[in-house]
């Protein structure tokens, strides 16, 4: 059996007149007559076999079929708007989501963004920020920036950069640093991996940090430099990431040696194609590291 014919017209009409619960308002609204609005409402109602209004004394109420119809009409209207928003000067919007591990996006991807923006202007980039413990498919990430070794389950890794890690602390601490050793006198700032320390001192043949020693551990290196510029500790952190710090001289880096405990890295769930947007983003970030 076919369905009836329901004209756009009909449905934006009970749409707006349901939104102000006035054919008045609603008729300001769409630039059309009070009596336009009334007879496209009749037309609906004609169609559907069902009241959608109850007239009374200060203007309309919905009765149970027009509460069933509005919400459904909003999220069509919405979806239609959101669907012509994506065609700008010809070419059509496509929305990219990455998530990105904070310390990356602040000291590494927002400086580059703009760059980004003004060659794919067409491309709307959803980024949102995480500590490293992620679930790409939960949050609908088309790509998740990582810090790691490029190893995890299900995901197809293309490493953006190394990240070697060195010794950060504030200018005061770092004029007691004579010698490595000399860190062993300061409470010493990590992230959950508890070896970053030792492989840091063994990595110069000094003694790793004894059990009992005082440490301060972060689920992100942005708040772990945080507490360095407060002179809480030395960090052992990426430093490229505060290159921007280092150059205001606002933190200092007492020793050259650095270790590498990874990198990062431009991940995607195997399960997700890669899209013409997530082509494009994918390109302009290997040029952007590879031209430093």
């Amino acid at each position: 059996m076919a369905r009836p014919y329901i004209p756009l017209n009909a449905l934006r009409a009970f749409e707006a007149a349901a939104r102000h619960l006035s054919f008045t308002n609603a008729a300001i609204e769409l630039n059309v007559t009070h009596a336009a609005i009334s007879q496209q409402v009749k037309l609906l109602e004609q169609q559907l076999n069902s009241p959608l209004f109850i007239r009374i004394s200060r203007g309309l109420m919905l009765t149970t079929a027009g509460e069933n119809l509005l919400p459904v009409l909003n999220d069509s209207f919405d979806r239609i708007a959101n669907t012509l928003e994506r065609f700008s000067a010809g070419k059509v919007r496509e929305k990219l989501k990455v998530g990105v591990v904070g310390s990356f996006a602040i000291g590494l991807l927002l400086p580059r963004l703009d760059d980004f923006n003004r060659h794919h202007p067409h491309i709307e980039l959803q980024l949102s920020t995480h500590n490293n413990r992620v679930d790409p498919a939960a949050e609908g990430h088309d790509y998740t920036i990582r810090f790691g070794n490029g190893a995890w389950h299900g995901t197809g890794a293309s490493l953006i950069c190394d990240a070697p890690f060195s010794p950060l602390c504030h200018p005061e601490i770092a004029r007691q640093l004579k010698q490595p050793v000399d860190v062993h006198k300061f409470t010493l700032l990590r992230s959950f991996r508890r070896d970053e320390w030792s492989h840091w001192l063994q990595s110069i043949h000094e003694s790793p940090p004894s059990p009992l020693h005082p440490v301060m551990i972060f689920d992100s290196s942005l708040t772990m430099i945080d507490a360095a510029l407060l002179g809480a500790g030395i960090a052992l952190a990426p430093v490229k990431i505060f290159d921007h710090l280092l150059q205001a001289e606002k933190i200092v880096r007492p020793f050259t040696s650095e270790i590498n405990l990874g990198g990062y890295w431009l991940t995607r769930l195997q399960s997700r194609p890669e899209s013409e947007a997530m082509i494009m983003f994918s390109d302009w970030l290997g040029r952007q590291f590879k031209e430093g």
